[in-house]
């Protein structure tokens, strides 16, 4: 891979900049963006069965974690408050850990088909009462958390991004086997692990799959 020369005179480095290069916002985007969960954007959270949730923590170190369930696995609570099931995962815990150090998240709503987005700003605590998790056991299995997410901003997003990228095209749909494995993704870097172990780590994942979905 070649080295990249990155040229300090045309990087953004301030707002000032970023406005002669790219223009202003016009007041009306300014305008869509409300405190509140409108009747609307509860809809949208109702019909959603994915969004991704980001985060950092104290050290501006960042991550961005897909969450997904039936549709409608976001629960409103109130217009400023919005509840999501923790389900089983890796056991970084990379979003639990940030929250606890940073409270701000922004999560990003979508709906199959649909190419709008619905956007989230506010702040998330993570709790274990068990009142919150009942609402969201699964065959009789309970969440190990709830976050809390307290709005702080809502406002929904046009359609270029899904539009440009044709995700919901399924015309541009790859078929799984012509994509890296997640076994390949987790094992490609260690050079000191035996075919035997990175066979035995595809097998893992499959078996998780089957056994601890909740």
């Amino acid at each position: 891979m070649n080295d990249l020369l990155i040229k300090p005179d045309y990087l953004i480095d301030n707002e000032a900049k970023l406005r002669e290069v790219c223009g202003d916002t016009t007041d009306s985007i300014w305008a869509k963006a409300t405190t509140v969960i409108t009747e609307p954007m509860e809809k949208f959270i109702a019909l959603s069965p994915f969004c991704c949730l980001s985060s950092h923590n104290d050290a501006g170190q960042s991550d961005l974690s897909p969450r997904g369930d039936p549709a409608g696995f976001v629960s409103v609570a109130n217009e400023t408050t919005l509840l999501m099931p923790d389900r089983p995962g890796n056991r970084r815990y990379d979003t639990m850990r940030n929250i606890v150090q940073s409270p701000q998240v922004s999560l990003l709503f979508l709906i199959p088909g649909v190419p709008i987005t619905l956007r989230v700003n506010g702040h998330a605590q993570a709790s274990y009462d068990p009142e919150l998790l009942e609402p969201f056991a699964v065959k009789g299995k309970l969440p190990k958390l709830v976050l809390i997410i307290h709005v702080k901003e809502a406002y929904g997003h046009c359609a270029k991004a899904i539009l440009r990228s044709k995700m919901w095209d399924e015309k541009t749909h790859l078929p799984a086997n012509e994509a890296p494995s997640l076994a390949d993704l987790m094992t490609h870097h260690r050079t000191d692990q035996p075919i035997e172990e990175i066979e035995r780590i595809s097998g893992t994942i499959d078996q998780d799959l089957k056994d601890s979905m909740y």
